[in-house]
Protein backbone atom coordinates (compact mmCIF):
# COMPACT_ATOMS: atom_id res chain seq x y z
CA UNK A 1 0.00 0.00 0.00
CA UNK A 2 1.41 3.79 -0.77
CA UNK A 3 1.19 5.43 2.87
CA UNK A 4 0.96 9.32 2.39
CA UNK A 5 2.94 11.65 4.87
CA UNK A 6 -0.73 12.15 7.01
CA UNK A 7 -0.70 8.38 7.34
CA UNK A 8 2.67 8.23 8.54
CA UNK A 9 2.66 10.81 10.69
CA UNK A 10 -0.71 9.81 12.26
CA UNK A 11 0.69 6.38 13.14
CA UNK A 12 3.84 8.28 14.81
CA UNK A 13 2.07 10.30 17.32
CA UNK A 14 -0.44 7.92 17.95
CA UNK A 15 2.38 4.96 18.63
CA UNK A 16 4.06 7.49 21.18
CA UNK A 17 0.47 8.39 22.58
CA UNK A 18 -0.87 4.63 22.92
CA UNK A 19 2.99 3.90 25.01
CA UNK A 20 4.02 2.50 21.89
CA UNK A 21 1.63 -0.35 21.41
CA UNK A 22 1.82 -1.29 18.02
CA UNK A 23 -1.88 -2.88 18.34
CA UNK A 24 -2.79 0.47 19.73
CA UNK A 25 -1.95 2.03 17.07
CA UNK A 26 -3.56 0.20 14.20
CA UNK A 27 -6.95 0.26 16.17
CA UNK A 28 -6.64 4.15 16.21
CA UNK A 29 -5.79 3.94 12.68
CA UNK A 30 -8.47 2.28 11.43
CA UNK A 31 -10.90 4.32 13.69
CA UNK A 32 -9.41 7.77 12.43
CA UNK A 33 -9.44 7.13 8.99
CA UNK A 34 -12.94 5.51 9.22
CA UNK A 35 -12.02 2.06 7.37
CA UNK A 36 -13.57 -1.18 7.48
CA UNK A 37 -12.65 -4.72 9.48
CA UNK A 38 -10.47 -5.58 6.66
CA UNK A 39 -9.52 -2.60 4.83
CA UNK A 40 -5.50 -2.61 5.13
CA UNK A 41 -3.59 -0.80 7.99
CA UNK A 42 0.12 -0.51 8.70
CA UNK A 43 1.66 -3.27 9.78
CA UNK A 44 4.22 -3.87 12.83
CA UNK A 45 6.96 -4.08 10.76
CA UNK A 46 6.20 -0.93 8.86
CA UNK A 47 4.79 1.28 11.79
CA UNK A 48 8.42 0.32 13.86
CA UNK A 49 10.54 1.32 10.78
CA UNK A 50 8.42 4.07 10.08
CA UNK A 51 9.32 5.15 14.18
CA UNK A 52 12.71 4.42 13.82
CA UNK A 53 13.27 6.16 10.86
CA UNK A 54 11.67 9.29 12.60
CA UNK A 55 14.14 8.76 15.60
CA UNK A 56 16.60 9.08 13.42
CA UNK A 57 16.10 11.69 10.80
CA UNK A 58 13.03 13.64 12.65
CA UNK A 59 10.88 12.92 9.69
CA UNK A 60 8.16 10.87 9.09
CA UNK A 61 8.93 10.05 4.95
CA UNK A 62 11.03 8.23 3.42
CA UNK A 63 14.89 8.18 4.00
CA UNK A 64 16.87 9.39 0.83
CA UNK A 65 19.27 7.31 -0.78
CA UNK A 66 23.02 8.19 0.02
CA UNK A 67 25.67 6.71 -2.15
CA UNK A 68 25.90 6.29 -5.78
CA UNK A 69 22.50 6.50 -7.56
CA UNK A 70 21.54 2.73 -8.56
CA UNK A 71 20.58 3.04 -12.35
CA UNK A 72 22.25 4.59 -15.39
CA UNK A 73 19.24 4.90 -17.29
CA UNK A 74 18.79 8.89 -16.50
CA UNK A 75 17.28 10.96 -19.24
CA UNK A 76 20.27 12.61 -20.10
CA UNK A 77 21.95 9.02 -21.00
CA UNK A 78 18.99 7.74 -22.61
CA UNK A 79 19.16 10.97 -24.81
CA UNK A 80 23.02 10.54 -25.04
CA UNK A 81 22.70 7.35 -26.27
CA UNK A 82 19.66 7.75 -28.75
CA UNK A 83 22.04 10.69 -30.75
CA UNK A 84 24.72 8.48 -30.84
CA UNK A 85 23.12 5.56 -32.30
CA UNK A 86 21.20 7.84 -34.97
CA UNK A 87 24.92 9.88 -35.94
CA UNK A 88 26.36 6.70 -36.46
CA UNK A 89 24.08 4.00 -36.72
CA UNK A 90 26.46 1.18 -38.30
CA UNK A 91 28.83 1.20 -34.84
CA UNK A 92 28.56 -1.09 -32.25
CA UNK A 93 27.11 -1.02 -29.12
CA UNK A 94 30.59 -1.65 -27.34
CA UNK A 95 31.85 1.49 -29.64
CA UNK A 96 28.99 3.61 -28.58
CA UNK A 97 29.48 2.66 -24.49
CA UNK A 98 33.56 3.88 -24.60
CA UNK A 99 32.47 6.86 -26.43
CA UNK A 100 29.72 7.70 -23.73
CA UNK A 101 32.01 6.52 -20.75
CA UNK A 102 29.06 3.88 -19.65
CA UNK A 103 29.52 0.50 -19.43
CA UNK A 104 28.54 -1.83 -22.37
CA UNK A 105 25.71 -3.40 -20.61
CA UNK A 106 24.23 -0.30 -19.73
CA UNK A 107 24.35 0.96 -23.19
CA UNK A 108 22.50 -2.12 -24.34
CA UNK A 109 19.87 -1.90 -21.47
CA UNK A 110 19.01 1.66 -22.55
CA UNK A 111 18.92 0.67 -25.67
CA UNK A 112 16.34 -2.28 -25.50
CA UNK A 113 14.33 -1.18 -22.61
CA UNK A 114 14.47 2.35 -22.85
CA UNK A 115 14.86 2.91 -27.02
CA UNK A 116 12.93 0.00 -27.75
CA UNK A 117 16.29 -1.32 -30.15
CA UNK A 118 16.91 -4.81 -30.57
CA UNK A 119 19.73 -6.44 -31.59
CA UNK A 120 20.20 -8.05 -35.27
CA UNK A 121 22.97 -9.53 -36.90
CA UNK A 122 23.89 -8.42 -40.85
CA UNK A 123 23.53 -10.59 -43.61
CA UNK A 124 24.86 -10.40 -47.04
CA UNK A 125 22.51 -10.84 -49.69
CA UNK A 126 23.34 -11.86 -52.99
CA UNK A 127 21.86 -9.85 -56.30
CA UNK A 128 19.66 -11.81 -58.86
CA UNK A 129 21.85 -11.46 -61.81
CA UNK A 130 20.58 -12.42 -65.66
CA UNK A 131 21.70 -15.98 -65.06
CA UNK A 132 19.10 -16.56 -62.34
CA UNK A 133 16.53 -15.77 -64.62
CA UNK A 134 17.17 -17.67 -67.44
CA UNK A 135 17.94 -20.65 -65.03
CA UNK A 136 14.60 -20.28 -62.85
CA UNK A 137 13.10 -20.38 -66.99
CA UNK A 138 14.54 -23.42 -67.86
CA UNK A 139 13.43 -25.13 -64.08
CA UNK A 140 10.17 -23.95 -65.49
CA UNK A 141 10.06 -25.90 -68.38
CA UNK A 142 11.91 -29.25 -67.23
CA UNK A 143 8.90 -29.22 -64.61
CA UNK A 144 6.04 -28.62 -67.33
CA UNK A 145 7.68 -31.52 -69.61
CA UNK A 146 8.38 -34.26 -67.04
CA UNK A 147 5.59 -33.45 -64.99
CA UNK A 148 2.58 -35.09 -65.99
CA UNK A 149 -0.86 -33.22 -67.63
CA UNK A 150 -2.92 -34.06 -64.66
CA UNK A 151 -0.53 -34.37 -61.81
CA UNK A 152 -0.78 -32.23 -58.48
CA UNK A 153 2.32 -30.40 -57.72
CA UNK A 154 3.29 -28.48 -54.84
CA UNK A 155 6.07 -26.92 -54.46
CA UNK A 156 8.11 -24.09 -52.22
CA UNK A 157 11.35 -21.89 -52.23
CA UNK A 158 10.79 -21.29 -48.60
CA UNK A 159 13.97 -21.54 -47.02
CA UNK A 160 14.45 -20.99 -42.82
CA UNK A 161 18.15 -18.91 -41.90
CA UNK A 162 19.03 -19.96 -38.63
CA UNK A 163 21.38 -17.36 -36.62
CA UNK A 164 23.58 -20.71 -36.38
CA UNK A 165 24.28 -21.02 -39.75
CA UNK A 166 21.94 -23.81 -41.01
CA UNK A 167 19.07 -23.33 -43.69
CA UNK A 168 16.51 -25.34 -43.26
CA UNK A 169 14.77 -25.75 -47.30
CA UNK A 170 11.66 -27.21 -47.50
CA UNK A 171 10.63 -28.59 -51.06
CA UNK A 172 7.70 -30.48 -51.69
CA UNK A 173 7.24 -32.42 -54.75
Amino acid sequence: MNWTGEHRAFVIETFFKSNESVITTQRNFRTHFALGRHDPVPDRKTTLLWVLNFRATGSALKRKLTGRPRSVQTPENIAAVREAVERSPRRSAIKHASALRLSDRSVRRILHIDLKFHRYKMMIVQELSERDWENRRECSNDILQNVPQNALLITSDEAHFHLSGCVNKQNFR
